[in-house]
């Protein structure tokens, strides 16, 4: 060896050792900094005016690779990375490069030598010699670093090769070892934040659940030293709404630990868009009222008015978001709902959904945290408005669920937009298909009265849509004339407040005049009933809708005014068919707990069936075993003592009487995941209802199984 090399040799040698000291030191300098002072010395040795280190992620044609550091003499040393020297997967030079990195091999090429495409991407950088070597981890190829020279072409010599090897696996060590450090702090600041944001939730929890149950167990205080029956019928409608608060509240938990265990499903059903929707605004109409807020429905006159999906986790979201856009929505602001139809493909709906108001709006970085479980939009919020912070991370979720997604869209002071988008199949069902037997239809004659034109359209367009001959006029006086013009109408809808003769004198005037047919007035309006009620019945109103109007309030009205029934799904349970609707039946109520034995019992006590009590599995199938043909149902508890529902039904169906094969056994359970389900109809059971009990869904389960 010369003197030259070995010159070169003891500044390679020293250039080194400088950067493994500036590498491995225990100092406070920033990550830039620290690896510039170990790379100038190796740059000044090997004559080099850039060093960059590149990570490789994924394999051939998935092939990604991305600068993790770049080092330039001409910016003084740590730099920023240039995503334009990224290296794409479909550049040919990457196939010979990565062959040559698997071997452990180094590339080394000067301008001259490279082949079109190197030429083609170094070149426009600027280099004109450069050498490549891969840095291997736990025998894994990691990446590479590249020496580059922008101002020579020359080859690097054998001791420059070994040194810049060297030089490359201290610099991607260091680089690592900083990525790993900075990879665990976010992790500790995000299991931090998570840690927080529950432990937040779980105070909000505490206050939430603590609320309610304080109302309930003081109302119920004051409902027993209660006297009056009015101060009694008071304490239990404050404890009814408590409850209701409390069941959301614990509903809310129960879908997020599905969420977490991913056990979220969906049931779908062909149901009516428009009665879902009015479910939903009924809601939280009386905050609406409440708030004196301008609400408004805007439902697109192509969206289906059936559609299969499930409706119940649907109406979860949109009380949500609207019970969010009322709740931060100041007293006289508005809260807008929209739904179209954005497309449809095969029978598939892709059915758009605004919610929007002009309420306190939101801050970007407050928005970053709104889908997130166990947050909102910041700390104080839960302990100025309340919640538990659970919903909107739900409502995305179902979403999701229903193959759309979600977003919000804010300003400060501006009011929010929530918009999303679901997957739904058109039904089968329409319109016409409300429609009860024995009415003439066709001959049936309708106007709407109202100065909104919006209104007159909605009325024009739906009964078009279903057939139905339908005048609209745009106040009392034109309404007036049309009547003594044309005769009197079937049925009237006609709003409260209009200039010059509202609904209230037109009302008088229809009613007064002699010789017309029998006819049906319906007031419209958004005032509340009760504020109006005298006037209108004095008047002579038969029927009151509340706007925002629905086309199936507007038929179950036509329905029921024209003297028949009420149709099935907006009668109350307990003021029509079910009373005394099954006399002559008897079941067997399985349940542990005492209080929901009696809440059970005093429920069906109108309907005539007959009920039986078993404490527990035991009991349950010692009654079905003493008398096999005596019960035409089971309501089974889950979780009893001595022996379960399962155990019980499972024991119940291996009895010998051929009754007890096919006796109907319903299980009542709050858990309610897909494998507690399954599990229920695995044991023998036919049917499930879930805790706490809908009474609808039991009078639905007995008019099912007591063929009545």
């Amino acid at each position: 060896m010369d003197s030259g090399s070995r010159e070169r040799s003891r500044d390679f040698f020293g250039a080194l050792n400088i950067m493994l000291e500036a590498f491995t030191s225990n100092n406070e300098k920033p990550y830039g900094e620290m690896l510039s002072d170990g790379l100038w010395p190796i740059a000044d040795a090997a004559g080099l005016d850039y060093i960059i280190a590149y990570r490789f992620f994924g394999h051939d044609g998935n092939m990604r690779i991305e600068q993790q550091y770049r080092w330039g003499r001409a910016e003084g040393g740590t730099s920023e990375l240039s995503k334009d020297a990224e290296f794409l997967p479909n550049n040919p030079a990457i196939s010979l490069w990565m062959a040559l990195f698997s071997n452990g091999d180094c590339v080394t090429r000067r301008l001259c030598d490279m082949s079109e495409a190197e030429a083609e991407f170094l070149g426009k950088f600027g280099v004109k010699s450069i050498l490549m070597t891969p840095v291997f981890v736990n025998g894994e190829l990691w990446g590479s670093v590249a020496f580059q020279d922008h101002s020579n072409e020359r080859y690097f010599g054998d001791d420059c090769v070994d040194m810049l090897r060297s030089a490359a696996r201290l610099c991607a060590n260091a680089v690592i070892r900083t990525e790993n450090i900075r990879s665990l702090k976010d992790a500790l600041e995000r299991m931090t934040s998570a840690s927080n944001a529950k432990s937040e939730f779980l105070s909000n929890m505490s206050h939430e659940m603590r609320t309610p149950l304080n109302a309930i167990i003081g109302m119920t205080t004051v409902g027993k030293n209660s006297l009056g029956v009015e101060r009694k019928n008071y304490a239990l409608d404050k404890i009814g709404s408590a409850s209701a608060h409390l069941r959301g509240v614990i509903n809310d938990v129960l879908d997020m630990s599905k969420i977490e265990a991913n056990k979220l499903e969906l049931s779908p059903v062909e149901f009516n868009f428009e009665r879902m929707l009015q479910k939903v605004t009924s809601i939280i109409n009386f905050r609406v009222e409440e708030r004196r807020h301008e609400f408004t429905v805007d439902v697109g006159p192509d969206v289906p008015h059936y559609m299969v999906g499930d409706d119940q986790r649907l109406s979860q979201v949109l009380t949500n978001l609207l019970g969010n856009a009322v709740k931060f929505t100041p007293e006289g602001g508005r809260v807008g709902f929209k739904a179209s139809l954005i497309g449809e493909r095969d029978g598939i709906c892709d059915l758009g959904i605004e919610v929007t108001d002009n309420g306190i709006g939101m801050t970007p970085e407050q928005q970053a945290n709104l889908f997130q479980p166990f947050r909102q939009a910041e700390s104080s919020t839960s302990r100025k408005y309340g919640g538990t912070g659970l919903g909107l991370a739900i409502s995305k979720r179902i979403v999701e669920l229903m193959g759309g997604s979600i977003r919000a869209e804010s300003e400060p002071g501006k009011g929010s937009n929530f918009i999303f988008n679901i997957k739904v199949k058109r039904g089968d069902k329409n319109l016409r298909s409300m429609f009860l037997p024995g009415v003439d239809w066709d001959s049936l004659h309708v106007i709407a009265v109202d100065d909104d034109p919006g209104i007159l359209d909605y009325f024009r367009n739906l009964f078009g849509i279903i057939g139905v001959k339908c005048d609209a006029a745009p106040d009392g006086v034109t309404a007036r004339g049309m009547i003594e013009e044309r005769g009197g109408y079937d049925v009237y809808f006609i709003d409260l407040r209009m200039p010059g003769m509202d609904g209230i004198e037109l009302t008088t005037y229809i009613k007064g005049r002699k010789g017309d047919r029998p006819s049906v007035v319906t007031m419209i309006s958004a005032a509340d009933w009760s504020l109006i009620r005298d006037d209108a019945l004095k008047a002579g109103v038969d029927k009151y809708l509340l706007k925002p109007l629905f086309a199936s309030d507007i038929i179950d009205c036509v329905n029921e005014c024209l003297g028949l029934e009420q149709t099935v799904r907006n009668r109350e349970v307990f003021k029509d068919g079910a009373e005394g609707e099954f006399k002559g039946k008897k079941i067997l109520l399985a349940e542990d707990l005492e209080i929901n034995r009696e809440v059970l019992m005093s429920l069906l006590s109108d309907t005539g069936v007959r009920i039986d009590c078993a404490e527990n599995g035991e009991e349950a199938l010692g009654a079905v075993a003493g008398a096999p043909d005596q019960y035409d149902l089971v309501f089974m508890d889950m979780q009893m003592p001595r022996m379960d529902g399962l155990e019980a039904t499972r024991r119940i169906r291996a009895l010998p009487a051929p009754e007890c094969a096919s006796l109907p056994i319903v299980a009542m359970t709050a858990n309610v995941f897909k494998d507690d389900i399954e599990n229920c109809l695995a044991a023998g059971m036919d049917d499930h209802i879930g805790k706490p009990l809908d009474m609808n869904e039991v009078i639905g389960k007995l008019r099912k199984y007591l063929n009545v």
